[in-house]
């Protein structure tokens, strides 16, 4: 079988490196960049595929994109990107490979509340790969409402499996924030997160408390983060506020900062399941609200939501055993996103595949796919100035 991956963000990048990463030995594999605006550094590409048989990754445009399948003949393409460039992949862009290849894709991290956008990016696919029974539950009942689509099968989030190797004589001396782009959304929000840390490293000298960062300030993400932390952390000490060298801010691989951790914290973020994988005690904070908009509301009834006043006093928690066993944690036996795959292409081979019904399909979705083709197609710097160059010519007519 041969599977050619592609990914648009660093985010996306890790699953996708992790999670055929993880298939069968007889597989071949293909996995490469696609390059939009949000297209990960050399960094970045170097931590997403660390702990993974992959190295060296490419970063196409389109067309490469296009010819890079073309020569790979895959019988299936795992398309790990955003939504509307999922869409604009698989009906457009790599659309029309002979021999018909089965488009398979998915969502890199938690997926509580299950999202109609999500389904709908994703409904020209074949397989749609999500990793607990709740998520699989919850967006089966949506494609029951909706319609379009292909199948939606479970598979373990393939970093859980990821494990750092700490130096000799290293010893889990940290304590680990990991930032999410999106929330809290305030400044003030995201303030009180510093000056907490701040107060466990001044309490506790005996931890280094690092935050690690996504991206550096001058790197894209999957989400824009409008108050980078290290940015407004910087702004406070240039204000007197708190003592410049206090935090450590740190990028790589998050499986090797766990290694060395010996509490870890997050607002929202994916990495907390990778905390419990490893077995570092953990805080989610629950002072900004426990929400769908938060992307924390799975962890209610967890026994991990704490707030800013136990992080300051470093009082981490371990999940119960039955909220772990109900989400991310299941047998190995449930996962049946490989067999499913499979299937699908026997059944590509034998010309009886019925074709995904895109929820995207018709002018009145059109003007929105050609511009998340041209995301694709034309390099970021040219839409940058071409964003530019339309912001002066509207404020000019007015």
């Amino acid at each position: 079988m041969r599977v050619f991956a592609v990914a648009d963000s660093d985010s996306y990048l890790k699953w996708a490196a992790g999670l055929i990463g993880g298939a069968p030995g007889d597989w071949k594999l293909e996995l490469a960049v696609v390059r939009t605006p949000i297209a990960p550094s050399e960094s970045q590409i170097a931590a997403a595929v660390s702990g993974t048989r992959f190295h060296d990754v490419p970063t196409l445009g389109a067309r490469a994109l296009r010819k890079a399948a073309e020569r790979f003949r895959p019988d299936v393409i795992l398309v790990s990107c955003t939504g509307p460039v999922v869409d604009a992949l698989v009906s457009e862009v790599l659309a029309g490979l002979r021999p018909r290849p089965v488009f398979v894709t998915g969502l890199p991290g938690i997926s509580v509340p299950a999202t109609e956008k999500a389904w709908i990016y994703r409904s020209g696919c074949d397989l749609f790969i999500l990793h607990s029974g709740r998520e699989v539950r919850e967006f089966g009942e949506i494609a029951r409402r909706l319609g379009g689509g292909g199948q939606v099968a479970l598979a373990r989030l393939p970093y859980l499996d990821l494990t750092g190797h700490p130096s000799a004589g290293e010893t889990r001396d940290r304590v680990v924030f990991a930032t999410q782009a999106k929330v809290p959304v305030r400044r003030d929000d995201r303030e009180s997160v510093l000056l907490a840390l701040k107060a466990l490293a001044e309490a506790r000298p005996d931890l280094r408390v690092v935050v690690k960062l996504r991206a550096r300030d001058d790197e894209r993400q999957t989400h824009n983060e409008k108050h980078h932390y290290e940015r407004l952390w910087n702004t406070m000490a240039a204000e007197g506020r708190v003592p410049a060298g206090l935090l450590s801010f740190e990028a790589g691989p998050m499986h090797e900062h766990l290694a060395r951790a010996h509490g870890f914290v997050t607002v929202s973020s994916t990495a907390a399941l990778e905390a419990i994988a490893q077995g570092v005690p953990l805080l989610v904070l629950s002072d900004f609200g426990v929400s769908a908009e938060m992307i924390n509301l799975v962890f209610e009834g967890s026994g991990s939501l704490g707030t800013l006043d136990d992080l300051a006093k470093a009082d981490f928690r371990t999940p119960t055993p039955e909220w772990c066993a109900a989400n991310y944690f299941h047998e190995a036996a449930h996962n049946d996103w490989a067999v499913r795959t499979l299937a699908l292409v026997e059944a590509a081979r034998a010309g009886t595949l019925t074709p995904s019904t895109s929820l995207l399909d018709g002018p009145q979705h059109a003007a929105a796919r050609r511009r998340a083709r041209l995301r694709i197609e034309v390099p970021p710097k040219v839409l940058r100035y071409g964003y530019r160059a339309k912001k002066k010519i509207r404020k000019l007519l007015k």
